[in-house]
């Protein structure tokens, strides 16, 4: 069965054919990252909410304030509670959930679906089942990877028997945003759908790793595996083009005396790093993350040319500076940038706020624009187009 599109107004039918687009929302917005992603994969995100205004703000900064009356800046709680009271739409054919991974991360208490931030996913299920027959036919849910191991698997496996209630087939992928952007993000990804694709008996793949193999050998759970291309190999380049071209006069970089601390909390190890990335470039960058070991702060630089993975700028560990090394000359540092959160992202051209922590915080806590672009081309729309059925 193929799922009735939104058609759009023109008079040459065959352009009609070609702008066909499917309705999606997009729970747990932020900043409108995974909508970006969306539509550039072929959707049209008509409604969305989040419970920041800080993020509101820079969605309607980004996107318009055309959109104001579309993002619904609300607990969702309170929508679940009254989804009509929201505007939640009737004609929905895909929603989106991006919902907080603070108790599925291994940094977090790790409190799984019982906590008190990712368990607003069971709000999410409460919109979907007050919907009815008018849930949407497929959902897509993103979070981190931790969300697989959270209570040994259970967390997992309760998600997919919710949707499953709700008359769902999940299938669940992992995707590196490594794959488009010099940045290490891995993400898991559930695919929920009332009208699953053709099942196909897959090994093991870089979609879907062993660690994945328990869910889909549970006859409880009723879960998929569509046939899917494969996202590009993980990067190992990119970061030191990518970085925002800053003089060595401007005051982001730190001054001396901060740098002295800088190098004096790096290990041997650290050290060694430096030197052998100064013997194989000219001029290289790296990021580098503060940590405390046997109870002393100490900084730990990537060797290799990617940022590690963003995160809210909740505290100083979660912060990444920029490394500058240049042989003949002294090693510079400062925090990264607004703008190089929003390269590593993939939102080059995201329209940033007047306050940096504010965009920093922002980008920490989306999903990267080109994974949800791959995923909606290659698996959210075909699916929604029937092209996953040969029946």
């Amino acid at each position: 069965m193929t799922l009735a599109p939104v058609h759009t107004s023109t008079p040459d039918s065959s352009r009609s054919t070609a702008r066909k687009k499917f309705n999606a929302a997009e729970f747990f917005a932020g900043i409108g990252l995974a909508r970006l992603g969306m539509e550039a994969g072929g959707l049209s995100v008509t409604w969305a909410n989040d419970l920041s205004d800080d993020k509101r703000k820079m969605y309607l900064g980004n996107f318009g304030q055309r959109s104001a009356s579309h993002y619904k800046l609300a607990d969702i709680k309170d929508i679940a509670d009254n989804p009509e009271a929201f505007g939640v739409p009737e004609d929905l054919a895909l929603a989106w959930a991006s919902f907080p991974c603070t108790d599925l991360s291994l940094a977090g208490g790790r409190k799984g679906l019982a906590g008190k931030n990712s368990g607003t996913f069971w709000h999410f299920t409460t919109i979907l089942e007050k919907m009815g027959s008018n849930r949407p036919s497929v959902v897509a849910l993103e979070n981190v990877n931790g969300f697989a191991t959270s209570h040994k698997g259970e967390d997992l496996k309760a998600a997919i028997r919710a949707l499953n209630g709700l008359g769902y087939s999940v299938d669940v992928v992992t995707l590196d945003a490594r794959s488009w952007v010099p940045q290490s993000r891995p993400r898991l990804f559930l695919v929920a759908a009332t009208e699953a694709p053709d099942e196909t008996a897959f090994p093991s793949t870089f979609l879907r790793p062993r660690w994945l193999d328990e869910v889909f050998a549970d006859d409880s759970l009723r879960t998929h595996q569509a046939s899917l291309p494969l996202p590009p190999e993980h990067r190992s380049t990119g970061w030191t083009s990518l970085v925002e071209k800053i003089p060595l006069d401007d005051p982001r970089w730190w001054e001396e005396s901060r740098m002295e601390k800088f190098t004096q909390e790096l290990s041997s190890a650290q050290m060694k790093k430096i030197s052998d990335i100064v013997s194989s470039s000219d001029l290289a960058y790296r990021t580098a993350y503060r940590r405390t070991r046997a109870g002393k702060p100490a900084w730990e630089i990537r060797a290799d040319d990617i940022a590690g993975c963003l995160r809210t700028a909740g505290g100083g560990s979660s912060k990444q500076a920029v490394v500058r090394i240049k042989q003949g000359e002294p090693i510079r540092a400062r925090w990264m940038t607004a703008l190089e959160y929003a390269r590593l992202m993939g939102a080059n051209k995201y329209v940033l706020p007047d306050r940096p922590s504010q965009a920093v915080m922002g980008f920490g806590d989306a999903v990267c624009v080109n994974t949800v672009q791959w995923l909606t081309e290659n698996y959210l729309v075909p699916l929604l187009q029937g092209k996953m059925n040969s029946k």
